[in-house]
């Protein structure tokens, strides 16, 4: 199976964003989702960061991409985590357990935020489209 990568925020079917149009053409919606972290709002974009709290959860979706090497290099490039950026980059790719609508645990690449979260707003809701 190609690689599954789960988005929380501006890269959702929903968010109204070129790069979420440009997802849809390398990848495969499979399901929503939920990952185990805390949701920021950074400016005018969330970031994520994961957390051991259960309780912590932020809703998005799940892509299976058709061409991985194509994919993740416009991806690596919109998040700004791509050779060639400054260090420390503002997001990192990792892979992590998300949790798909029928319960289903499975391993897929998140963008998760890089920087210190002190000054930012925590979207409570988990949900980004909602705020």
């Amino acid at each position: 199976m190609n690689p599954l990568i789960f988005v929380y925020g501006t890269l959702r079917h929903d968010a109204g964003n070129e790069m979420g149009r440009m997802l849809a053409r390398y990848a495969e919606f499979v399901d929503a989702a939920t990952f185990q972290g805390k949701l920021y709002k950074i400016d005018g974009y969330p970031g994520v960061v994961p957390t051991d709290n259960p309780s912590d959860i932020v809703k998005g979706e799940i892509y299976c991409l058709s061409d991985p090497e194509i994919g993740l290099t416009y991806l690596d490039e919109y998040e700004e985590c791509s050779p060639g950026f400054t260090e420390p980059t503002e997001y990192i790719r990792t892979l992590h357990a998300v949790k798909r609508n029928n319960g289903e645990i499975i391993q897929a690449w998140v963008y998760v935020y890089n920087r210190p979260t002190d000054p930012l707003e925590w979207v409570q809701s988990g949900d980004y489209l909602k705020g």
